[in-house]
């Protein structure tokens, strides 16, 4: 088995989309929490497997587990802390380092910093990836106002990444509501060329309208846009302050 040392890691918790695991260059210095890996095994999958690694909160190969049982360590103020299922997956393209917290999803996920990027492309090159057998129907995933397409979100800095996201938010609270006059208004201030045609609109058509609008990319009116419908809203008034006040994208 491959191994890695010394590797900086940056665990994304909970993420089932791989757009959300930022790179490097987007990792907050002073926010994030950096974590060193003594050591972690290597794996070289693939790419259907690396993809529903990637993009899933589901079940990872029995057999991939086993291969990794307690072969990593985390070293923590002088301390070598051994981790039950911790690992990085590659499928040649992507790279991603997991860790299970002793369950059989991958609950953590991270990027690794580019020289240890270099470092696993070449040590995997001339291998032949192992076909571990898992549930390839679980990865046709189905994509939601809140877990949006990859492509709504490409191009986007981790900044506009989360206030977008917080903004498919406010509009899902929007659905909910069913407020006709409401979501006219809010579709008005998105579209005000369009008031009179808007005003014989049923709340269904309104909605569709505007998040067809609005879900793809990202400018200075998606975010007055979330500014104002979060406002007095406590929660996403704080989601809002968090991501506004990092000093980072």
């Amino acid at each position: 088995m491959l191994y890695l040392h010394d590797v900086w890691v940056n665990w994304f918790e909970g993420e089932e989309n791989g757009y959300n695991v930022c790179h490097f260059h987007e990792w907050r210095r002073g926010e994030d929490v950096i974590e060193l890996l003594d050591q972690v095994p290597l794996l070289l999958i693939e790419p259907v497997l690396f993809y529903y690694i990637e993009n899933n909160m589901a079940e990872l190969p029995q057999t991939l587990l086993n291969d990794v049982y307690k072969k990593a360590y985390l070293r923590k103020n002088h301390e070598r802390i051994q981790l039950e299922y911790c690992f990085v997956v590659t499928d040649g393209k992507g790279i991603l380092a997991v860790d299970t917290i002793g369950y059989s999803i991958p609950l953590r996920k991270s990027r690794l910093i580019p020289r240890q990027e270099q470092l696993v492309y070449e040590m995997t090159m001339k291998n032949e990836p192992f076909p571990y057998k898992f549930n390839k129907e679980i990865s046709n995933k189905e994509h939601h106002i809140l877990s949006p397409e990859p492509e709504l979100m490409y191009g986007l800095t981790r900044k506009e990444r989360q206030l977008k996201h917080l903004l498919f938010m406010a509009l899902d609270q929007l659905y909910s509501s069913k407020n006709t006059p409401e979501i006219r208004y809010w579709y008005t201030e998105w579209a005000p060329n369009k008031y009179n045609e808007i005003q014989s609109m049923d709340f269904d058509e309104v909605w569709n309208c505007l998040y067809e609008e609005m879900k793809v990319g990202w400018s200075e009116k998606h975010l007055m846009l979330c500014e104002n419908l979060i406002k007095g809203q406590p929660f996403f008034e704080k989601l809002w302050d968090m991501e506004c006040d990092s000093k980072v994208n």
